[in-house]
């Protein structure tokens, strides 16, 4: 702990950093809202599956809809604190700037290796994702054209959970978490834009019930766009319900 959690700070700072200077170009400011149900399943000792859904509101927080995405994935477990997933995602981004009348869709497959490290108190979950994106070709405001746009994509993900006071019965259940992701694009395509974005979040966990939680918090994205003169900064409330099944025989 007293190494991880100094390269999890000095990689917050930067990429703050990275954001500041970055702040002399065009950036449009956004408040949004991100929904999600998260689903793990285990079945045996080695297999499991996950899916989740998740919508995100455009502006204003409550201003119109930007995007919905389905992910499913099936996982191995190489023990009980690491697992490699494979898995695909749809997404669609409704009409927006460069499409004001038609929704755009996406497909990704994508590959990930989780792992997670439990201290006397505390717990810290790191993974790292690879995503093939084929979105759709727009051809004007109102039509899609045949064929996709391709890239790859890297994210990094890093979690960290303290539990709070143990002193009451509310606060036994909640932990305060912290979590950071950057994306990365790559491929043929990206000329610009090889930063996509970074995630930064910091909220409360409450535990519901054995399987089932609650994560409620505050999130940025940092977001560079395809023109590479232009960013996103998005000022963001996500609310996240968790449900862990267990269907190994006791």
């Amino acid at each position: 702990m007293k190494r991880t959690f100094p390269i999890i700070c000095f990689i917050v700072v930067l990429l703050n950093n990275t954001a500041v200077a970055q702040s002399k170009k065009s950036i449009e400011n956004f408040q949004q809202l991100w929904y999600g149900y998260f689903n793990q399943t285990r079945f045996t000792n080695k297999w499991g599956a996950s899916f989740d859904l998740q919508l995100r509101t455009r502006d204003r927080f409550t201003n119109k809809y930007s995007q919905d995405l389905f992910r499913a994935g099936l996982t191995y477990y190489f023990n009980n604190n690491t697992k490699l997933t494979l898995g695909y995602a749809y997404a669609s981004f409704f009409p927006g700037d460069n499409h004001p009348k038609v929704t755009e869709p996406e497909h990704r497959p994508w590959q990930q290796l989780q792992w997670h490290t439990a201290f006397t108190k505390t717990r810290l979950m790191q993974r790292v994702r690879l995503e093939q994106r084929f979105r759709r070709k727009i051809l004007n405001d109102s039509t899609l054209a045949d064929g996709f746009n391709f890239n790859w994509r890297f994210r990094y993900n890093v979690l960290y959970e303290v539990p709070l006071s143990q002193h009451t019965t509310f606060f036994k259940k909640t932990w305060f978490v912290i979590n950071e992701e950057i994306l990365i694009n790559f491929g043929k395509e990206i000329i610009y834009n090889y930063f996509d974005q970074n995630r930064f979040f910091a909220g409360l966990k409450y535990q519901l019930t054995k399987i089932s939680s609650l994560q409620a918090g505050y999130m940025n994205v940092f977001q560079e766009l395809s023109s590479g003169k232009k960013y996103k900064n998005i000022n963001t409330i996500r609310l996240s319900f968790f449900q862990n099944f267990d269907l190994r025989k006791k």
